[in-house]
């Protein structure tokens, strides 16, 4: 079988397609920069290996590219930042460099549908980036796809987040522009009917679903399948630019991603997938399928073992929270041990130390869940003299935890979202680094609405807690 190689593998779809070639009894290898997030995110099989690998290497890439029959291209640099399409075209031409005088017989790049009219910098990265590698003379198959529907599509839980949210919404005047998205499943089947090809000039197609609606009728859909009502009110007021940070008040998506993909919502995207689905015919899924699919897909029960190895919310608990958190924390850097470190830590909760600072906040926040439909504080605390997952600290649970070096405490007081509290320790050589970071999912407006009332004390808490955090380890040497 064919040995594969899939770049940008802890992406959207990268990430879900490993196991499918795997279990087709490729030989895959999938590298990316983030080990530690694909380890996370993908199921192990006997076939997968992982490794890592940054683009910007070239000479690591020019080592590991050559080695493989088959590579899936599935790399972008939106979450790089305002100067992403030099980046991501940097990337290319390293990607190029390698494929020049290697063995590898077949690239497929996964790439966006280009506007008619208009202009956008993260979909003319894409068409760039499929000019340079078509340069190596390696056949390239170049997909051509517009917005992707699957639980986990940034687009999508955009979209959903904002349905979940937003009872009334305001959109610049692009949500009446059409695009035909595409359900990942029938993505999937290009993506893996393309592994069995062995072509010798290049292709590329465009791939889209059956049906073709406004973003206006996409957000209708998705407010009908769910059953939460949404009215939308369009103005030439509200620019793009106002509408990525808009974004950023009600999701957490990194503004230079929101900014991207608004901006290349601006246009009509319609693919015509003609020609592929007359060389890999398959039944196409309706987008209301498609939605009502992706929110199933979500489930409707507490997965804790998920939530705990997931600090970016790639797969969430339940339907009906925002997939994308919000976060505030602080860090400080010391020159104390990892073990020093985690032994203060380790005490949080506890009737000598509390939350190591503020705790009187803390406390009256517990006293507070009466008036939430909670009963009066518990007080818990772990059996042994090691935390393990599923031990209480009062009313939080630990769901994940990792000896010096991190712990994830389950929100567990009433309140209209999902919430987490973590502690990391990062060993930098001569220096540790203690972060300490509160995630919280909101549920709805009332969600939101909590998070910037908790906003006052956000701003000094952590720092406090980080600080005295510190001092109290110093005080044990």
């Amino acid at each position: 079988m064919k040995k594969v190689l899939v770049l940008g593998a802890s992406g959207y779809v990268g990430s879900q397609l490993l196991f499918q070639l795997c279990e087709k009894g490729y030989h895959v290898t999938a590298a990316a920069r983030q080990i530690d997030y694909l380890s996370a995110r993908i199921t192990p099989h006997q076939n997968l290996n992982i490794c890592y690998l940054d683009l910007a290497d070239l000479d690591a890439t020019q080592a590991l590219v050559p080695q493989f029959d088959l590579v899936y291209f599935l790399v972008h640099g939106m979450a790089h930042g305002h100067d992403f399409l030099d980046y991501e075209l940097s990337l290319a031409e390293n990607f190029k460099t390698a494929l020049e005088n290697s063995a590898v017989k077949h690239v497929i790049y996964l790439s966006a549908i280009q506007p008619q009219t208009g202009n956008s910098e993260h979909l003319k990265a894409r068409r760039m980036t499929g000019d340079i590698i078509r340069r190596s003379g390696v056949p390239i198959t170049e997909l051509r796809a517009g917005v992707i529907i699957g639980p986990g599509s940034a687009a999508f839980e955009i979209m959903r987040d904002f349905v979940y949210n937003m009872p009334i919404l305001v959109t610049p005047k692009w949500v009446d522009s059409k695009a035909n998205p595409i359900a990942l499943p029938n993505l999937n089947h290009y993506l893996l009917s393309l592994a069995e090809e062995t072509p010798t000039e290049n292709a590329l197609y465009e791939v889209g679903g059956p049906d073709t609606l406004t973003y206006r009728d996409q957000f209708h859909v998705i407010s009908d399948v769910i059953k939460k009502p949404i009215k939308l009110w369009s103005t030439s007021l509200l620019t793009p630019s106002m509408a990525s940070k808009w974004l950023g008040v009600v999701t957490s998506v990194p503004s230079s991603i929101g900014a991207a993909l608004l901006s290349g919502l601006e246009h009509d995207f319609i693919a015509d997938s003609t020609a592929i689905q007359q060389r890999f015919p398959q039944p196409l899924i309706s987008f209301r399928e498609m939605v009502s699919n992706s929110i199933a897909a979500e489930g409707t029960f507490v997965r804790s073992e998920v939530w705990g190895f997931d600090p970016a919310a790639l797969k969430r608990w339940q339907a009906g929270y925002g997939y994308y958190p919000k976060q505030t924390g602080a860090s400080i850097e010391t020159s104390l041990s990892s073990e020093q470190l985690w032994k203060v830590v380790c005490q949080i909760g506890s009737k000598k130390e509390g939350y190591f600072f503020a705790n009187l906040l803390w406390r009256t926040r517990e006293w507070l869940d009466i008036f939430f439909g909670g009963q009066k504080p518990i007080r818990r605390s772990p059996p042994g003299p090691e935390l393990q997952v599923g031990d209480f600290i009062d009313s939080w649970k630990v769901i994940r935890c990792e000896p010096n070096r991190f712990i994830s405490l389950l929100f567990g007081m009433k309140g209209p979202g999902l919430g987490r509290l973590e502690f990391t320790i990062e060993d930098l050589g001569e220096k540790r680094v203690l972060n300490v970071t509160a995630w919280w999912h909101p549920q709805g407006l009332l969600g939101l609405l909590y998070w910037f009332a908790m906003m006052p004390a956000h701003l000094f808490i952590f720092k406090g807690m980080v600080k005295a955090i510190v001092r109290k380890a110093k005080e044990l040497q």
